[in-house]
Order: C-alpha cells, then structure tokens, then sequence
C-alpha cells in the first residue's frame, strides 16, 4: 500500500474493512500502483525520452550472459586469483620440450623451480658443458614461451652418481672404497 502520498480509494476502502473486502482493497491498490508504474516508462525499461533502452540485453551484439571460449574464462579466473605465475612454472615442466627444443630436450630435465632459479639435469657431463655454454639463449627461449622473471637463472648439473649408502643390501662399514683405484 501506498504510504508516501494520499491515499487511494482502495486504501481508504481498507481502514474499515476485513475479510473478502480487505482483499479487494489490497488488490485494487496493487492494480492502482501497477499502472502508476506503467505511465512512467523510464522506471520498467521502456524507450522514455531518449529513445535508448534502459535495462537487459536484447538483439545483436555481445552480450555477457552469451557462451565464452573456456580458455578465455580460465585466462580471466587466472589473472582474477593471481595464478599467472604458477602457471608460468608450471609451463616450464609442462612444455619442456616446446620450451627448449626437441634436441635439448630429448637430453636435459627440468628439476626444480626455486625463486626463479631452474636446476636442469642433463643426461651426461657432455650434455650438462654444452647446456652451460647454451644458458644465455635456453634464458632468452624459456623468457619468450613464458615471460620474463619467470627463470632468472639456470643451475645445470650432471647425472646424479650411483648412491652406495641406499638400499636393501647396504653393508655398514667404509663402502667401496678399493674398487676405484
């Protein structure tokens, strides 16, 4: 009901009424407001006085409630919460192979990340000189799939040496020793 202005006739028809008759009266105010609502065409949406559409999104053009690509929605999620530059990181052990080239990485593995340092394992100690001479362009190629800041520096090393102090048959005492010499 209608409380700003004067009243209607279907408020003052309420005062004193109850039952079927306060039931018309309230419906006879809805029907009231309705139509005071609809002479004023800026409020529901109407063309009103410019001629330019109020509300919603009708005919061509995009529109946000349309379908989207979900790589877009991802791209848009990611950069809301901030995940660009784990994804980086995680495109470097991804696409190694992209990242580097099939050559390199057919012979080197990425190992681990740690504050923009990238420790690579090459398949050999001729593999890991070459990777070290390598590192300014394998930096320049990982800066141009990824971005910049991303791998500030490459930490190349060797195979990992066979471990003699691991495993089931262990035997405690000074190891090997006399076997290489």
């Amino acid at each position: 009901m209608d409380q700003a202005g004067g009243g209607s006739k279907a408020q003052e028809g309420a005062e004193g009424a109850s039952g079927p008759e306060l039931a018309r009266a309230v419906l006879d105010a809805a029907l009231a407001k309705r139509k005071a609502a609809s002479a004023n065409p800026r409020r529901r949406g109407g063309a009103g006085a410019t001629g330019k559409r109020l509300r919603g999104y009708s005919g061509p053009g995009p529109d946000p409630r349309d379908p989207q690509l979900f790589g877009d929605v991802l791209g848009r999620l990611m950069k809301a919460r901030g995940w660009e530059k784990p994804k980086a990181e995680a495109t470097v052990f991804g696409a190694w192979e992209r990242v580097v080239g099939p050559d390199i990485a057919q012979h080197s593995r990425p190992v681990k990340l740690d504050d923009g340092v990238l420790t690579v394992e090459a398949e050999s100690t001729a593999w890991a000189t070459q990777l070290r001479l390598l590192a300014a362009s394998l930096l320049r190629s990982i800066a141009g799939e990824v971005g910049h800041n991303v791998v500030k520096k490459l930490n190349i090393h060797g195979p990992a040496a066979p471990s003699w102090s691991k495993g089931p048959r262990r035997v405690q005492g000074r190891g090997p020793r006399d076997t290489y010499g």
